[in-house]
């Protein structure tokens, strides 16, 4: 199990690399996400706009570590992957293989608030200042990431009432 760490004692170079591995992991799952539709269950839309994700994630991730980088190129890295769990990522559970484009657009909407909460709750414990800034300052990004996606949403025709349980298949017991 994932160390529990105190989000309002790290140190700035330490969140920016916890900010790093969040999205590294959420780029993880939306590229297995892309695999998985697109040559598994065969949805190529889905698969798609998984691996536009996946980019978008990579690109974030990119620009937090130049971040660190150029502001705190001497500071030792104390993060490790072990206590990131489920930062950004969208759920497994969230993907089904018949998924609609407006589906998987509401998958990565419900990982982009979660990314959002999980740097808003840090800010009440911090002390003014540095860290508190680069918490707010990586939350606003999470909310530019579903201005995005809601404006893509936008763009789809209304969603359809299918809904996951009217394409799932029963149970079957196997001899």
């Amino acid at each position: 199990m994932p160390e529990k760490i105190d989000l309002a004692k790290l140190a700035p170079p330490d969140a920016l690399d916890l900010g790093v591995l969040i999205e590294d992991e959420a780029r993880e799952r939306y590229d297995e996400f892309a695999v998985m539709m697109r040559d598994v269950h065969h949805n190529r839309e889905a698969g798609e706009f998984f691996r536009f994700m996946a980019t978008n994630e990579e690109r974030h991730g990119h620009q937090l570590r130049q971040a660190r980088q150029a502001r705190y190129a001497d500071a030792p890295h104390r993060i490790d992957s072990s206590i990131v769990l489920e930062g950004e990522a969208p759920e497994y559970s969230a993907t089904a293989a018949f998924m609609s484009l407006h589906g998987c657009m509401e998958t990565a909407m419900a990982a982009e608030i979660k990314a959002e909460k999980f740097y808003n709750d840090t800010l009440p414990g911090m002390p003014k200042g540095e860290l508190r800034d680069l918490s707010a300052e990586l939350a606003a990004q999470e909310v530019e990431h579903q201005r995005l996606i809601a404006d893509m949403m936008a763009k789809l025709p209304p969603a359809g009432d299918a809904h996951r349980e009217d394409v799932a298949d029963e149970p079957v017991s196997q001899d």
